[in-house]
This record gives C-alpha cells, structure tokens and sequence, in this order.
C-alpha cells in the first residue's frame, strides 16, 4: 500500500469512526495485506500473523481488519473492531451488553435492543459497530439497525445485524 492510498483510507476512517479511528486502523508502521478487486480498489484489507502471504483458500492471511463496500464505507472486521475499541473512548462506535447476551453474540446471534446497556450517543441505522461485553471485552462487529437513542428506548427489536462473532 503506498503512502498516497494509505492516506485515503485514514481520511474515510477518521470521516466514517471519528478522529482517531484512522491511524488506529492503518498505522504507518505496519503494512497491511489489500485484496484488491478486478479494477484495482482495495476490497479486503488484513493484518497481522500471515498477512505477508495468502491463505490456502486465497484470502490474503492474518487477521480481517476491514472491507471497504463499493459505497465507500469500510464494514469491521475482528481486527478492526479491537483497534477502534482501544483507540476511541467508550462508548463511540460502540454498542455495549452484558452477560445475558455474551454467548449469543459471540456465536454470532443478533443484537436486540432490550439487552443494549449503552452506545455510542453519534450511532445511526447502517453505522459500522463493534459490540462489546459491559467489562470491554470485543464480542462481535456489525451494523447498527437502529440509532443509539432508539437502542436504549426499545423493549424489542433488533439493534445490531452482528456480522462476524469474536470467540
């Protein structure tokens, strides 16, 4: 990745997460692994452990950081989710519950609003979200359905289509 796009990707983050979010996704020490799509855009970006090479089912290796959608919005992957949660302050780009949802989300299971604890006061519908333990933990990533005021006022209804579990 060269300086140019790196740049642009921390530009979307900061835009997209909040001030911050950027450098915490891309920092200029590490060099990511872009899986690009037929034209040349970055389409799927990992780090970490095996991201030098590709995986014996041909996604680039290491860890998913983030996708980056044909809209322009990257969607979080594990990797991602941990490094917005240790970068931004609780509870931005954040949505929060506690014990009697972890196990579910974890294996992936939907949010629903009445065992959302707290989120993050900026959230909108279609916002990238990790979803987090009351004590910090990183359960899942996903996409907010509903706003934070919404998320903390609803006995029901889904709150977070989850994405991806963290086990």
């Amino acid at each position: 990745m060269d300086a140019d796009e790196r740049r642009g990707l921390v530009t979307v983050a900061d835009y997209q997460f909040g001030r911050g979010a950027g450098a915490a996704l891309f920092p200029e020490e590490e060099e990511p692994r872009v899986r690009r799509t037929s034209s040349g855009r970055p389409a799927q970006i990992h780090v970490g452990e095996g991201s030098e090479g590709h995986a014996a089912d041909g996604s680039p290796g290491g860890e998913h950081l983030v996708s980056y959608g044909e809209d322009g919005r990257f969607r979080l992957g594990p990797a991602g989710g941990r490094r917005l949660c240790a970068e931004l302050p609780a509870p931005a780009a954040r949505v929060v519950v506690g014990d009697e949802s972890e196990p579910f989300v974890r294996d992936g299971k939907n949010v629903f609003a009445k065992f959302v604890r707290d989120a993050g006061a900026e959230l909108r519908p279609g916002d990238e979200v990790a979803v987090v333990h009351a004590d910090g933990d990183l359960l899942a990533v996903g996409r907010a359905e509903l706003p934070a005021s919404a998320m903390a006022d609803f006995g029901s209804g889904m709150a977070v289509k989850v994405r991806s579990g963290v086990r």
